[in-house]
């Protein structure tokens, strides 16, 4: 499946705003599911300086400045991609989720070293006392990592409502916890904390996913949302991503941007101004299929 995304953010002051600096994560990520056919970086107004490199995890991100008056901000990434299904694994064939977790403690191999990292607590997740219990009743002992992670999945979907008026960035996973509401955020941050409580590495992976309009409705331009979901580390069936928002396993409607331990550390926009009073800020983002070209004989 081959994807256009329009990734839009549009920054409005109330006064004139001398100087501001930011930081992006808007590049989609090349992985083995996916490829990035082509990527650009619009910023309005123009930016005095763009620089680009990868962060500790890898991913791509832009730092840009504007050191000159301006009483408004348009960042605009545009991204074509290619994604294809990712492999089918056995949930019943995944090891049991206590090996993995010790051995993502005690091994020595560099995969299990990078998974280890997403065992503890972060800015955004916090382990608490209550998320054991809930956890538990998906982990008995024994049980296939995957399968555990796919009821966990389940159960969040059911049991959480989701509400984009019920939390902001700042959320605590305990508040969406004892609320059983949030948006796609809470519900990754929350799943990712079930797990770190047991011992298993998890991250936090931003995104995008494609819509489908109700049958014989017409798409929307600009009505996709940035998204958000979970990988876990499954030892040797290697990282699997989960999407609790939707009870889904990731596959090719999903395109992967940034990951990190949680929100904080793959923002997509992040950043400092001086001054500006009061402002307000709409993002607009359009995931659209691209059909594939005619073959010409």
């Amino acid at each position: 499946m081959k994807y256009r995304i329009t990734h839009s953010t549009r920054y409005q002051y109330s006064q004139a705003v001398p100087v501001c600096h930011n930081l992006v994560h808007l590049c989609p990520r090349e992985l083995p599911s996916q490829s990035r056919d082509s990527f650009a970086l619009l910023i309005h107004p123009e930016p005095t300086r763009v620089t680009t490199r990868q962060d500790y995890f890898g991913n791509d991100v832009s730092l840009f400045s504007i050191d000159h008056p301006h009483s408004g901000m348009t960042v605009t990434s545009l991204s074509e991609m290619t994604v294809t299904a990712r492999p089918v694994i056995d949930p019943k064939k995944t090891a049991p989720w206590e090996k993995v977790a010790a051995e993502t403690k005690s091994a020595a191999t560099d995969e299990a070293l990078d998974a280890y990292q997403f065992v503890f607590d972060s800015i955004g997740v916090k382990r608490v006392p209550e998320l054991l219990e809930y956890v538990q009743a998906s982990f008995s002992a024994g049980r296939p990592i995957l399968a555990g992670v796919l009821e966990l999945t389940e159960r969040i979907n059911k049991e959480f409502r989701y509400d984009p008026r019920a939390t902001t960035v700042h959320t605590e996973v305990r508040e969406v916890f004892e609320n059983r509401h949030g948006v796609c955020q809470d519900f990754a941050h929350l799943q990712i904390g079930c797990l770190r409580t047991l011992g298993i590495a998890a991250r936090y992976v931003s995104g995008y996913l494609r819509t489908l309009p109700p049958p014989g409705k017409p798409r929307l331009v600009g009505a996709d949302a940035s998204h958000a979901w979970l990988s876990v580390y499954c030892g040797e069936a290697g990282w699997i991503d989960v999407d609790p928002t939707n009870n889904l396993l990731v596959s090719s409607d999903h395109v992967s941007v940034a990951w990190g331990r949680d929100y904080f550390d793959v923002c997509p926009i992040q950043g400092t101004i001086v001054g500006g009073g009061q402002h307000s800020m709409t993002i607009s983002v359009d995931v659209a299929p691209i059909a594939d070209e005619p073959v010409l004989t």
